[in-house]
């Protein structure tokens, strides 16, 4: 069964860094684009940022010059370098993924992590 699995959340104080990473597993064909969502008590769920499977990337104008996303296609996973953290950044992160699973090539299927708690707090 495909599952998305993250890894790297935690208390971190303001002006501090985190890498998070999301690995993919299972019977897998290939995987399209791939993102990072996150959601604050309240709040909608939001895009943060997203990478196409040929590596263009969308920032959230909230993170440009702060957060970076890259992708390692041999190993099936994204990362998420954020830096220069501040305490709106505090929320459960969540990584997506568009797959096509090897049981059924021709779908496309929408995948998410389990979600990783991130808190920037003094």
């Amino acid at each position: 069964q495909v599952q998305l699995v993250e890894s790297g959340g935690g208390l971190v104080q303001p002006g501090g860094s985190l890498r998070l990473s999301c690995a993919a597993s299972g019977s897998i064909f290939s995987i399209n684009s791939m993102g990072w969502y996150r959601q604050a008590p309240g709040k909608q769920r939001e895009l943060v940022v997203g990478i196409g499977s040929g590596g263009s990337t969308d920032y959230a104008d909230s993170v440009k010059g702060r957060f970076t996303i890259s992708r390692d296609n041999s190993k099936n996973t994204v990362y998420l370098q954020m830096n220069s953290l501040k305490p709106e950044d505090t929320a459960v992160y969540y990584c997506n993924a568009e797959i096509r699973p090897s049981s059924a090539r021709w779908r496309i299927l929408d995948y998410w992590g389990q979600g990783t708690q991130v808190t920037v707090s003094s």
